[in-house]
């Protein structure tokens, strides 16, 4: 499947047997909005409630860190999902959330293949399409989350980078967070980035329609970032949400030596020990 799918798309495939829709709407915290009451008020038809800020691993001091197998297993089976279902991931959210669900699916493995919808909830309101009330009750599916490895990256394997140099590091986050000269929003958490990183932020990958940029617009970007696309990148953020946008848009330009550095600057720079820097790339 395609990482990307349009809105005429999904509304010509609503209502088949075997597709799953699922609204991974996500807000960062503090935000005053409710994602589970917006999606019953109106969501997608046939649209399930992924519940995105609770799909996380409850034991890890990290918040959002991904969870593990049978957490995931359980809450994909509970949304329908079925080891060959195709599933749509949208969101109407400012961070575009629906693609950490889509990079989450490939880790675990789930179903026959997972896409975004291009342009999400937004997109789909702006033209008119329909929308449903309530919440949609799937019948149970049989999908088993098993991670695959190499895909994430840790604390550990960030600092033994910041030593070696060995793959490139870009932060989603906006460029004041990045430099260190806007504020954390997090009590007791450092300003500034990982030392060696770049900075890409995360809004710059969207068209007004709030589709995502493509081709040699999209490889702008990363160009203009100072990324070398003969080098592996690791992709990092605030915590790990918005860091999924940029590694879908490495993957929209064929680029497939990317990781994900989950814990990203929630777990880095609440850290004390490890190394940040503050200034631009």
């Amino acid at each position: 499947m395609d990482i990307l799918v349009s809105t005429a798309w999904l509304a010509a495939e609503l209502g088949a047997d075997d597709l799953v829709i699922l609204d991974a709407t996500l807000f960062l915290p503090g935000t005053p909005r409710d994602p589970r009451a917006e999606y019953e008020a109106a969501h997608i038809p046939g649209a399930a409630f992924l519940d995105l800020a609770t799909l996380a691993d409850p034991d890890h001091p990290a918040p959002g860190m991904v969870p593990p197998d049978a957490l995931m297993t359980q809450r994909m089976q509970a949304l329908g999902v079925n080891a060959d279902s195709p599933i749509i991931l949208y969101d109407n959210s400012p961070i575009h959330s629906a693609a950490r669900a889509w990079w989450m699916m490939g880790l675990f493995g789930i179903g026959a293949g997972a896409a975004i919808l291009d342009g999400g909830m937004a997109k789909w309101l702006a033209e008119g399409r329909p929308t449903q009330a309530g919440s949609t009750v799937p019948t149970p599916g049989n999908a088993a989350a098993h991670r695959k490895p190499g895909m994430v990256r840790d604390k550990a394997d960030i600092i033994a980078n910041v030593a070696s140099g060995a793959e490139q590091v870009l932060d989603a986050r906006g460029p004041g967070r990045f430099t260190g000269e806007e504020k954390e929003p997090r009590p007791g958490m450092a300003s500034g980035h990982i030392p060696g990183s770049r900075n890409l932020p995360s809004p710059a990958l969207f068209n007004a329609d709030n589709s995502m940029k493509t081709g040699d617009d999209l490889r702008a970007l990363f160009d203009k970032a100072g990324i070398d696309f003969d080098q592996p990148v690791i992709t990092t953020c605030g915590s790990g949400v918005t860091a999924a946008i940029l590694l879908a848009g490495l993957k929209l330009l064929g680029k497939n030596d990317v990781t994900l550095y989950d814990g990203s600057w929630s777990e880095w720079g609440m850290d004390p020990e490890t190394p940040k820097t503050t200034g631009a790339a």
